[in-house]
């Protein structure tokens, strides 16, 4: 048994050290002033993904990542981890999306990678924290969802089963596939790069990072071997309303971003007995700490 599984996988600025060049006129996030990461949950997403591999050999697993040229990273980041091949989203008209039309565009991009059994994604990016675009993507597919996904217990050709990490306690919860299945960072984190996959596929060029080498020989070598080729994917090739994309296609607009940086000013040392660590609950309720 083998499974095809898509991970939706997001570079993402690294929001920790936010300053006031982090936000351009227009309201988007100035992404040029910001160093780029794997967004923390995806990783958590693909080694559910890599989980399954294990356990079924011949699965295969293709990411998919929209972004500027330079997100081709994450994809060669994930083929570091053992993914097999990784589509590159990328095109001028793509800025600016929000939500709405990211999923639009990641949605038709899974529509022509087609013949999956499973998609797989972070529950949500560290750059907007909205948890939107797995389930929005969902809808989009007319696809059954899963949220806060801690675990993978069992897949099966027609059904996978869940456990889901909850404010409260977990539940366990199946689904038809195919399906799509956003994973909580509780759930296991991602193993390290393998430095044999590292030497196989740091090589791997997208059609744009190809145009730029000026080694012939490295281009040559590069072009005549499948497994080193990052596809992309433009307007043009997923067919997309331009009303539905970019900034046009986006409802919503930032106003403001700024860096809060929660501080300690008192702190109290209580004792190991009952009566303090009552005491203690009752003070971060009253001041809303909890609750």
């Amino acid at each position: 048994m083998a499974f095809r599984i898509i991970v939706l996988a997001k570079q993402v600025p690294d929001t920790r050290n936010v300053g006031e060049d982090a936000m351009t006129s227009d309201g988007t996030v100035n992404r040029a002033a910001l160093p780029a990461i794997y967004n923390p949950e995806d990783l958590n997403a693909l080694e559910q993904a890599l989980l399954i591999k294990d356990k079924y050999a011949d699965t295969e697993i293709i990411i998919l990542t929209m972004g500027p040229p330079r997100a081709a990273d994450i994809i060669r980041e994930s083929m570091f981890r053992d993914a097999d091949s990784g589509y590159l989203v990328t095109d001028k008209r793509f800025a600016g999306a929000d939500t709405l039309a990211t999923s639009y565009v990641i949605s038709k991009a899974v529509e022509k990678i087609g013949n999956y059994d499973l998609i797989l994604s972070g529950r949500q990016a560290i750059d907007g924290d909205t948890a939107q675009v797995g389930p929005q993507t969902a809808e989009k597919l007319k696809l059954p969802q899963i949220t806060y996904a801690e675990e993978i217990i069992d897949i099966k050709k027609d059904k996978v089963t869940v456990k889901r990490r909850l404010e409260r306690g977990v539940e366990v919860v199946e689904s038809s596939l195919p399906a799509l299945i956003t994973v909580h960072s509780s759930a296991e984190k991602c193993r390290p790069k393998n430095a044999k996959l590292y030497m196989k596929y740091k090589h791997a060029k997208t059609p744009t990072e190809l145009q730029t080498i000026a080694d012939d020989y490295l281009n040559q070598s590069v072009r005549n071997k499948d497994y080193l080729q990052i596809e992309e994917l433009s307007v043009d090739d997923l067919k997309c309303d331009i009303q539905k994309i970019g900034l046009a296609g986006s409802p919503t607009k930032v106003k403001k971003i700024d860096n809060v940086v929660l501080q300690s000013k008192d702190s109290k040392v209580i004792r190991d007995n009952d009566t303090e660590i009552r005491q203690l609950m009752q003070d971060l309720i009253t001041n809303h700490t909890l609750g």
